[in-house]
């Protein structure tokens, strides 16, 4: 075998992957935009609400909701072409009852948490007095909320649960390790 030869078995495949994006690039763009669509990953986006007592900022608002044996967060898709914080505020409401306006909520750090079931949800964190506010559940989607000690939380769906971890809250936020590894002593 000549060295040619073994140079030649060695681009084959560059030139095919050539060939095939120069195919692709000579169809038209809604051909393409199709194209790409299906063979891209597909992600459901949805918002999370993390609320507080404004009184009380060691407690938090959590839900039971159906088949789960745990209790989670107020949470849930968002519509086409909705705003995440909306979302989250139209969620917070719809499941407890509680408003609060898409401009007082922050975005949590990290603001999107990728799931491995395909979705992706965005935290959002907020408080509201909750001696002032009335906590209303439609008992179909939503069995009951309550406000919890956040040093004394019920058992919390595992989803909730490592949810809450990632912002340092709950049975699971020692567990959660900093990216960026161990922090240097300070001298």
């Amino acid at each position: 075998m000549r060295l040619t030869d073994s140079l030649c078995d060695v681009s084959l495949p560059r030139r095919l992957r050539g060939y095939a994006y120069q195919t692709f690039y000579r169809l038209p763009p809604g051909t393409r935009r199709f194209l790409a669509r299906l063979s891209a990953p597909k992600y459901l986006v949805g918002a999370v609400a993390v609320i507080r007592d404004a009184e009380a900022p060691e407690r938090l608002l959590l839900l039971r909701q159906p088949p789960n044996r745990g209790w989670g967060l107020p949470a849930g898709l968002l519509k086409h072409h909705e705003r995440p914080a909306d979302g989250a505020a139209r969620e917070l409401f719809e499941e407890s009852g509680v408003r609060i306006d898409a401009a007082d909520l922050t975005a949590g750090s990290p603001n999107a948490i990728i799931h491995a079931v395909g979705v992706v949800d965005t935290v959002w964190f907020g408080s509201v007095p909750a001696s002032t506010t009335t906590l209303r559940v439609d008992g179909g989607e939503v069995l009951e909320a309550r406000w919890f000690p956040v040093d004394d939380l019920p058992r919390l769906t595992r989803n909730c649960a490592d949810l809450l971890g990632r912002y340092g809250i709950g049975p699971l936020a020692e567990m959660q390790k900093d990216p960026l590894g161990p922090k240097a002593p300070r001298s």
